[in-house]
């Protein structure tokens, strides 16, 4: 699949690079992206709820009331979850919600997503840029040549661009990677996918493997 190469202003450069087929081009497989995408979110979360059970919150243990003759039930404690101030029953504790993938499934659901957006024209490759210096106006008028200053946009460079990662790092709906920090849930989560040309034997070098 060829795609055309465009200049930071959104121009066409003449040029045309080869997208791999077997990275740009396989039949999705939404099992493999639904499992990518769910251990992205789980890792993302925090899973430190508390709440305090009988035995950990403060109060006296002696029996409150005598075992029978009082004509309601028996209660030992003024820590029972049944009382007013007593502890949780069965209440939420830290957990960990992460678990693992197969790399080759990982590799699957990353090129299942570049196929998906492949497919609806929402991959565009950009010859590469940088900035003399870290200025937002700089990276939005980059949006503004590609025409996703409203929408989610995903920018892939080669390596670390600390001048470009400074420009864009206030703007909400656009953020930029590498081509070793791809992740399914965000190649997904975007109107437009921005390569830059040198990262293309990179992201296809990694999903090839």
């Amino acid at each position: 699949m060829k795609v055309a190469v465009l200049d930071i202003q959104g121009k066409d450069t003449g040029r045309k690079v080869e997208l791999s087929d077997t990275v740009y081009g396989i039949e999705p497989n939404k099992h493999a992206v639904y499992l990518d995408v769910k251990q992205y979110l789980a890792n993302k979360r925090q899973g430190t709820s508390k709440a305090k059970e009988r035995a950990e919150i403060s109060g006296s243990t002696r029996k409150i009331k005598k075992q029978k003759g009082t004509g309601t039930a028996r209660a030992g404690s003024i820590k029972s979850g049944v009382f007013r101030g007593g502890g949780r029953i069965f209440g939420p504790r830290p957990q960990d919600h992460s678990f693992k993938l197969n790399k080759n499934l990982k590799k699957l659901a990353r090129k299942s997503a570049l196929s998906i957006q492949a497919k609806d024209n929402n991959i565009v490759v950009v010859e590469d840029f940088n900035f003399e210096s870290p200025k937002t106006k700089y990276f939005t008028a980059v949006l503004e040549a590609f025409g996703v200053e409203n929408k989610k946009s995903l920018f892939v460079f080669a390596e670390p661009n600390n001048n470009v990662y400074l420009s864009s790092r206030n703007l909400k709906r656009s953020k930029t990677t590498t081509n070793t920090g791809l992740s399914t849930y965000e190649l997904l989560n975007v109107n437009k996918i921005i390569l830059l040309e040198s990262s293309l034997e990179g992201i296809e070098s990694n999903l090839s493997k």
